[in-house]
């Protein structure tokens, strides 16, 4: 049986299916192993597919723009028909915008998914650390409760009913039974000096996760900003605009690919880890914390086939409280009528013993492994199910980027080729001076009625 509500997903299986190889294209188990080398190498040539991806779409790029540049047909002089293609490079625009609108909200939707997935993670390993903490802070205050007990209340039990031999024998009992009880507790607080806190751990997590979140929020403004360039150059037909989007977004394709390989390459090692996530979460605990497989199998496995560490200590415990109980009730009922000074102690020590059983009962329900077992699903659900997900949008994000990125790069020359120029004037102020400055047949003195908005300079 796995954790409560959790099973490894169709995305998990499929992940994990895929085939893997180190550098030598020698094939690597799918079996989650981040410590040793050839799965490493496996994961590096995940992500370095992504480098080549864009090594591909750099090249590309570079061979359009060099094709268009320098091999296009000459214009014919004097021609005024407007350059084909036009209609392409509208529709080759608007896919390109269009694609990576639909990219930016599948992005903020991935990354809200990851983050949700990770808090999820954090959320679980708080409330572990909050149980395991409550453990100890019981056992504590149970041990130093009845050590107080013993070093007071019985004490002076025995100096009052020191006349009677009997009594004072069974107030020793007492004192021996309440001895063993802290003694049996004190090894129930089994997390008590374990290096590994699980709030450190969550600390970590969420340190990483704000980091993460803030850049892929940096990478989808810079994508929006690139998309709202694109529309502002297009419209006003500005070059200088053209220019920047031109250079951003050169900036995100290969922050995309960069970003793909990243998710690719994790989204790979995660399906690994959660397709069975006990052998290695066990392993990795116990070398962390030097507990022994006992306790860690019956927390992490919770089933009828590991039986609970403690329940002998329980047991012994239970017992005891309950011998202690008794010989209270025994002294109270032969001493106090002959030793009227022993009442004050012996109350004191009643109320001490029940307070120690409801501490104890309650020991007993923190210490069952239900309470860690599930906040060990919880944290598997929100790594491998939200988490994961999230990854593999945020993947599909940074493939919609780059392919619409790529689009708009090439056609970005063709849309700077069709822009009129910003200066008409600049056909009568003498810059083209190849050509006649007034046409075939035209008077000298009379208005340059086929030059709209040309003026006769005065000599």
């Amino acid at each position: 049986m796995g954790p409560p509500g959790y099973r490894p997903s169709a995305w998990v299986h499929l992940l994990h299916q895929l085939p893997r190889a180190d550098f030598q294209l020698r094939p690597v188990p799918s079996g989650f192993a981040p410590q040793e080398q050839e799965y490493q190498q496996a994961l590096l040539l995940v992500a370095a597919l992504a480098g080549l991806g864009l090594g591909l779409s750099l090249i590309f790029i570079a061979v359009y723009l060099i094709r268009f540049c320098c091999c296009r047909p000459p214009e014919p002089p004097g021609s005024k028909t407007p350059s084909p293609g036009g209609g392409c490079v509208t529709w080759s625009c608007i896919v390109a915008l269009l694609a990576g609108c639909i990219g930016i909200g599948i992005g903020f939707y991935g990354n809200s998914e990851t983050s949700d997935g990770v808090s999820q993670l954090s959320s679980a390993l708080l409330h572990a650390n909050h149980t395991l903490s409550a453990i100890d802070h019981l056992v504590l205050e149970m041990v130093e409760r009845l050590g107080e007990a013993v070093r007071t209340e019985l004490t002076t039990l025995e100096e009052v009913l020191e006349p009677r031999t009997e009594l004072v024998a069974a107030a020793r009992g007492a004192r021996r039974q309440a001895e063993a009880v802290a003694q049996q507790l004190q090894g129930l607080a089994f997390w008590q000096g374990v290096p590994l806190s699980p709030l450190q751990v969550a600390e970590d997590v969420s340190f990483v996760e704000e980091y993460r979140w803030l850049a892929y929020v940096l990478l989808l403004l810079l994508e929006l900003l690139v998309c709202l360039f694109t529309l502002l150059g297009l419209a006003k037909q500005s070059k200088w605009l053209v220019i920047v989007m031109t250079v951003m977004s050169l900036l995100v394709l290969i922050l995309s690919w960069g970003s793909m390989g990243l998710e690719a390459a994790t989204a790979v090692g995660l399906s690994d880890f959660c397709s069975n996530p006990d052998p290695y979460v066990l392993n990795l605990t116990q070398e962390e914390t030097g507990l022994s497989s006992d306790i860690l199998s019956y927390y992490f496995l919770c089933n009828q086939a590991v039986s609970n560490p403690f329940q002998q200590r329980l047991t012994l415990s239970q017992r005891a409280l309950a011998n202690i109980h008794s010989q209270l009730l025994g002294l109270e009922r032969e001493a106090v009528p002959q030793f009227p000074s022993a009442q004050r102690p012996l109350l004191s020590l009643e109320e001490t013993v029940n307070v120690t059983e409801g501490n104890f009962h309650q020991l007993v329900a923190l210490l069952h492994c239900r309470g860690l077992h599930k906040d060990y699903g919880a944290a598997l659900r929100g790594l491998c199910e939200d988490a994961l997900e999230g990854l593999l949008f945020l993947l599909l994000f940074s493939l919609l980027s780059a392919g619409a990125l790529a689009t708009a790069l090439c056609s970005l020359p063709r849309a700077w080729a069709l822009f009129p120029p910003r200066n008409p004037s600049a056909l009568c102020s003498g810059s083209r001076l190849s050509e006649p400055l007034l046409p075939a047949g035209l008077d000298p003195g009379s208005p340059l009625r086929s030059f709209p908005g040309c003026r006769r300079r005065p000599h």
